[in-house]
């Protein structure tokens, strides 16, 4: 799924999903650089994020896989 992730004035990082109309703070990050790896939203999603840079520049749309928490993953 597309999703845009983007940091506001005071640093903090959010991902807006347009398919379903939904902005959520990012809460937890799998990589202390966020890509290549997962994210966690505030909503509890967990999002599979591809390898990037570490200075890629916000916002920026990516696509992104949900992981079902039920997997293992």
């Amino acid at each position: 799924m597309k999703i845009m992730i983007r940091k506001n004035a005071a640093g903090e990082l959010s991902a807006y999903v347009p398919k379903k109309d939904l902005e959520e703070p990012i809460s937890t990050m799998e990589n202390p650089g966020m890509w290549g790896g997962t994210i966690t939203l505030a909503n509890g999603w967990r999002l599979e994020l591809p390898p990037m840079a570490a200075d890629t520049r916000l916002p920026i749309t990516v696509e992104a896989r949900k992981v079902d928490p039920g997997n293992g993953n």
